[in-house]
């Protein structure tokens, strides 16, 4: 019997489990699986809707009583970079960008595994081992880069993004960096970088993930102009994050089945041969 993929993407929502971001709430994710031949244009659909990917997987927030983890992107014709920023770019002057297909190396494996040590050792992927970050690399359906950046004069691996290109932007699916260099700002420099990309390749966007108001660990990513978050069905632009009062109210979402029945899907059809 020959078994054919669903052609309307079927939606799912985990279990509540502790919000990583806001302490004493709890978190709770909507979710599709990102396969087949049209896995890049439902990709694009819904990543321009406020969901992020992860491996084979595409989810977007979905909290029972709070609406506060915000999708959040930089629109690049909008983007000056600050005094603080333009500092950053010449402290990293000595870095050279390659762009490689979505392959794990070892290299990247150490790395990855001191970035978490020093700076997530409490976090989720704390106990990734070199299999499952294999995995979170190279399981893709759709258009990846891994940018790596090196330090031109000792070879050595600095900094690393998983990147998926879209069809109006890039995406920065995950990033991570030496903790040696806590003063050159590799984290915004990484971003910085991929905005320079994007301003090259012509694409309007860069995405960041999730921006999440009174969360420490999101604050950095407010202080890029351009700044865009996905909210109410539509992308607005960020005015004053420090006077953003988040949605952290049980009417604040809409019932699953209202999110699922507004989402805007691609034309998943195909000719069959």
């Amino acid at each position: 019997m020959r078994h054919t993929l669903p052609l309307t993407p079927q939606f799912y929502v985990t279990a509540p489990q502790p919000c990583p971001y806001l302490e004493g709430r709890m978190e709770r994710k909507l979710f599709t699986a990102l396969q087949g031949e049209n896995a890049g244009a439902l990709n694009d659909s819904l990543s321009a809707q406020g969901f992020r990917r992860s491996q084979n997987v595409l989810y977007r927030p979905s909290c029972a009583d709070c609406a506060s983890c915000l999708s959040a992107r930089i629109d690049v014709a909008a983007f000056t970079a600050s005094r603080s920023q333009r500092r950053t770019i010449a402290r990293n002057t000595g870095l050279e960008r390659r762009a490689t297909s979505p392959w794990a190396t070892e290299d990247q494996y150490e790395l990855f595994r001191r970035y978490l040590d020093s700076r997530h050792a409490d976090g989720g992927m704390a106990d990734m081992d070199v299999f499952e970050f294999a995995a979170m690399v190279e399981e893709t359906p759709i258009r990846s880069r891994v940018i790596e950046y090196v330090d031109i004069e000792s070879r050595d691996l600095v900094g690393v993004c998983l990147t998926d290109v879209l069809g109006d932007g890039l995406s920065m699916v995950y990033s991570f960096y030496t903790p040696d260099r806590p003063k050159d700002g590799l984290g915004n420099y990484i971003i910085l970088d991929h905005i320079e990309i994007a301003r090259n390749a012509g694409l309007p966007y860069v995405y960041l993930g999730y921006w999440v108001p009174g969360s420490q660990k999101m604050g950095y990513k407010a202080k890029f102009s351009g700044l865009e978050i996905y909210m109410g069905g539509q992308w607005q632009k960020l005015q004053d994050p420090d006077q953003f009062e988040p949605a952290q109210h049980p009417l604040s979402n809409d019932p699953i089945a209202e999110q699922v029945a507004n989402i805007a899907l691609p034309d998943m059809a195909h000719k069959r041969r």
